[in-house]
């Protein structure tokens, strides 16, 4: 048995960017291997109160800490592959070996703020994969110092190459929401991150992605699941912050095309902690948040982003690393 990749999530929906910079410090210190971040340009609530760009915050706590660098990002809508892939290679070159990339298809509450039309998932999901190759191709050109070029059905590039590029490209991972889109993901990334769910549902996932990593001989791709939980030092304190700070996670059908925090702040008034429960624990008790990751890792999952989705940070972070952390294995 070994010891499993742990990551923190620093939402920074709740944080201010110093404040996000500074809990990523104390994660890392405390013991775990990495930090993650997501590209917003909303919070969900209006009473989380940040947004900020992502990339600027990556690079700041990349500063601060020595483990990995995850960045989830959208290509395609507020910002193009091409865009996406550079401020990705900037912080690869910055800190190498450390940094990843995760794409996803994005939510519309983020990126329908440039005016665009919101497309229907199955073009979301075309975009993505676009996108992926994208971004792909220009790394693996980049890194050889060759211009590429690319005229797809969502997106063109023209003699284009990123200047500032490291050595190795980073790993480029890609969310999957459903068996189509895992299996996809095996058989062109370099990972995927699911969201944590039943576990039927979540090893299905793994299964579609194993299955099309084997399709074409890779053999080093990463499955990650992103796994929210909610702690307090009291059960009743627990299930506050979770009604409070994370009550998307009791919403009965998907966010994707919700487009204000003020109309998530409205549909979620009627989620309960039953609600919130049968998606994610909500508990004081440590040895409950223990077995659900140690569960999420037997199912064979190699890395974790877990999301305690209070503001008590700084006391999360210490029992997690003291009385959590140590008694994981893969």
């Amino acid at each position: 048995m070994t010891s499993p990749e742990i990551h923190f999530v620093a939402a920074l929906e709740q944080f201010e960017p110093a404040e996000a910079v500074r809990l990523a410090a104390l994660a890392d210190r405390a013991g775990f291997a990495g930090m993650v971040v997501a590209d917003r340009f909303q919070p969900w609530l209006p009473s989380q109160g940040n947004a900020p760009f992502v990339w600027t915050v990556l690079g700041a706590i990349g500063q601060q800490t020595a483990g990995l660098l995850t960045a989830s990002a959208v290509a395609g809508f507020r910002m193009h592959p091409a865009a996406v892939a550079q401020a990705s290679a900037t912080v690869a070159a910055l800190y190498p070996g450390r940094h990843r990339l995760v794409l996803s298809a994005g939510d519309a509450i983020d990126e329908h703020v440039v005016g665009g039309y919101w497309p229907e998932a199955p073009e979301r999901a075309a975009r993505l994969f676009e996108a992926t190759d994208v971004i792909r191709k220009l790394f693996a050109g980049s890194v050889k110092g060759n211009d590429v070029r690319h005229a797809g059905e969502h997106f063109r590039l023209e003699t284009a190459r990123i200047w500032t590029m490291p050595d190795a490209a980073p790993p480029l991972q890609v969310w999957a929401g459903g068996p189509v889109t895992a299996r996809r993901a095996g058989r062109g990334g370099d990972g995927i991150v699911v969201q944590a769910g039943p576990a039927t549902r979540m090893a299905a996932l793994l299964a579609a992605f194993r299955d099309g990593s084997r399709d074409t001989g890779r053999t080093q791709a990463t499955a990650t699941v992103h796994a929210q939980v909610s702690w307090a030092p009291t059960d009743a304190a627990a299930e506050q912050q979770a009604l409070r700070e994370w009550p998307m996670a009791g919403l009965r059908f998907p966010r994707g095309d919700i487009r204000s925090p003020f109309d998530v702040d409205q549909l979620a008034r009627s989620v309960t902690i039953d609600d919130i429960r049968a998606r994610i624990p909500v508990s004081a008790d440590l040895d409950v948040h223990r077995a659900h990751l140690q569960a999420l890792l037997d199912l064979g999952f190699d890395t974790v982003h877990v999301h305690n989705v209070g503001r008590n940070q700084d006391a999360w972070i210490d029992v997690f690393t003291r009385d959590v952390l140590p008694h994981l294995t893969k």
